[in-house]
């Protein structure tokens, strides 16, 4: 993590010169030490351990080596320095040495954080935004130079073959100070802390949390997690987002700075007017055992400040891009179903048919059921039967009555958080480039990546069919992959019920039952919620709107591809039957 609060290095030699380039070889010092790599015998007879977290004096002696390796040849060094020139006994080896020291380098995390002001004005908005973008290309320029004029000095030739990797930061932050209306006491703790404004991503990037999978629920507490609580604005960040029409501030301990940062491929980042508004949503993600009373996760919605506050506590069990979405998506659906609105947990696509009119089609299903997968074999077989295709949402979303009663559907994020294991391939690797993923090389891998417009997420478009994903039953006579209810009791047992086969995405194993399929929120507030989806499903079918099931056999071996893509063209067949 590289703060930057004055003028960045200029020079390819300024790299090697900084503070930070002999703890960066002292890390890769420490790996090749633990792995007992014969590139050590460079350092023979040399102490290369680092005492107390800092760097050795090898490491102090290599940073030097290098930096003038970037601009004198190896025969001159050995004049001009020579008490580094010892470390240059093997050339061929040293060079080795520097291409491990390059990958190492750019196997880490790496941050960037820029301190300044970005949105006071028109005029210092485009003064704070371009030094953002060339800073970051600059630096990244700097150190691709430096390591080819190190290896051009040592391997006596310019490389004939140019590969232009990315160099210099996975993620770079723009912070500054927003004066916000804080309304005061346990909410003090959060009034020094810094707001993200701008956010750059070079993409794709490959983050590799501690866990895999979400444990345990979302509890609902009687007591504000803020009380008590004292934070570090050294410590902590606060991202601002759009989660559909609700502003949030999300809270976080530096430790989880890549998966916080991540949000900004899957919600929109706020701009300045939204991020000086009273916030809706509060998330604070990193706070010591001692505040949550023995839970991981628990809300709490604070009526006299009108905001709702999720705190996620401290450790590496939580170590997950889901607890920080989930969270999120809890507290919306709790501030939704006070203001009226039914949570769904589920997709919703707006599909414009080659023969016939628009459609708005709802996915309801838990994690693992299909959403994402159907809509992934939507977009496979977008060339038959599509003209265009629009996602408003592809995990969250809300029911409101419109206009003359109509039910309308409103999403919550621009992107989706998906599994890689159930993607295509092509889906998947077609938008590697603005992707974010993590633990690629494990069971439910994962894929954070931009799927829609901002626009249509809070568009609010009229809802014309509403299917559960049923990811657990195979095809047959009996049982089509497309089947409808006849009733709203019918269907509400269906949706009430919540069967899915678990799919690894939580600790869950086997056939289980989650109310509407969506624990995060409706079973807190079950009497609530009850009431308006008795609602808004008399209303669905009062208006016409077909409600059913959808068989992805998503949950059944071999089928995890070719059920979503089959269950799809059923769905296709009846559209056009129907609508065409």
């Amino acid at each position: 993590m590289i703060y930057m609060t004055g003028a960045l290095c200029t020079q390819p030699v300024q790299v090697l010169q900084s503070a930070q380039a002999p703890r960066v070889i002292q890390g890769y010092l420490n790996r090749l030490v633990a792995r007992e790599s014969e590139s050590l015998a460079l350092f023979t007879g040399l102490d290369i351990q680092n005492s107390e977290g800092g760097s050795s004096p090898v490491a102090e002696q290599l940073a030097r080596l290098l930096s003038l390796l970037v601009d004198m040849a190896p025969a001159d060094l050995r004049v001009k320095a020579p008490d580094v020139a010892g470390l240059l006994k093997d050339r061929t080896e040293l060079a080795e040495f520097v291409e491990g020291l390059y990958d190492y380098w750019r196997g880490l995390e790496r941050y960037l954080i820029f301190e300044g002001g970005a949105d006071q004005s028109r005029d210092r908005a485009v003064e704070g935004h371009m030094p953002f973008i060339t800073n970051n290309e600059d630096l990244t320029n700097l150190i691709r130079e430096a390591y080819r004029r190190i290896e051009r000095h040592l391997r006596g030739h310019w490389p004939r073959v140019y590969r232009q990797v990315p160099a210099g930061v996975n993620m770079s932050l723009l912070i500054d100070e927003v004066h916000w209306p804080n309304p005061g006491g346990v909410y003090e703790a959060l009034r020094e802390i810094r707001q993200v404004r701008l956010a750059l991503l070079v993409l794709p990037v490959i983050l590799y949390p501690r866990r895999n999978t979400r444990q345990g629920k979302f509890v609902r507490v009687a007591e504000n997690p803020l009380t008590g609580v004292q934070l570090d604005p050294q410590q902590w960040f606060c991202l601002p987002i759009r989660v559909g029409e609700l502003n949030f501030q999300v809270y976080f301990n530096r430790e989880f700075l890549g998966m916080a940062v991540s949000l900004v491929n899957l919600f929109e980042l706020s701009g300045h007017t939204e991020a000086r508004c009273k916030p809706d949503g509060i998330v604070v993600f990193g706070l010591p055992e001692e505040h949550m009373n023995g839970e991981r996760t628990v809300f709490y919605l604070d009526e006299q400040a009108d905001i709702a506050v999720g705190a996620v506590v401290n450790s590496e069990e939580v170590d997950y891009f889901g607890y920080f979405k989930k969270m999120i998506l809890t507290l919306h659906n709790a501030i939704m179903m006070r203001r009226g609105r039914l949570p769904l947990h589920g997709a919703m696509v707006r599909l414009r048919l080659r023969r016939g009119p628009a459609v708005s089609l709802v996915i309801v299903g838990d994690s693992g059921a299909g959403k994402s997968e159907t809509i992934d074999a939507f977009n496979s077989l977008a060339a038959d039967w599509i003209s265009d295709m629009t996602i408003v949402f592809d995990d969250m979303g809300t029911l409101a009555l419109g206009e003359e009663q109509r039910i309308c559907g409103y999403g919550t994020e621009i992107g989706a958080f998906v599994r890689l294991d159930d993607l295509d391939p092509s889906y998947a690797f077609g938008r590697l480039d603005r992707s974010i993923l993590m633990n690629p090389h494990r069971q439910n891998a994962r894929v954070v990546l931009p799927l829609t417009e901002y626009a249509d997420v809070v568009a609010g478009y009229p809802v014309d069919l509403v299917m559960y994903a049923n990811n657990f039953e195979t095809v047959n006579e009996e049982r089509p992959p497309v089947e409808f209810f006849q009733t709203s009791e019918q269907a509400l047992e269906v949706f009430r019920t919540g069967y899915h086969a678990a799919k690894g995405t939580t600790d869950e194993q086997g056939l289980v039952k989650s109310y509407f399929a969506n624990p995060f929120g409706p079973p807190q507030m079950k009497d609530l919620h009850e009431s308006l989806a008795k609602r808004y499903f008399e209303a669905a079918f009062a208006q016409g709107i077909p409600v059913g099931q959808i068989r992805t056999r998503l949950g059944i071996p071999g089928w995890e591809r070719e059920g979503p893509r089959a269950a799809a063209e059923a769905l296709f067949q009846h559209l056009l039957a129907t609508r065409g």
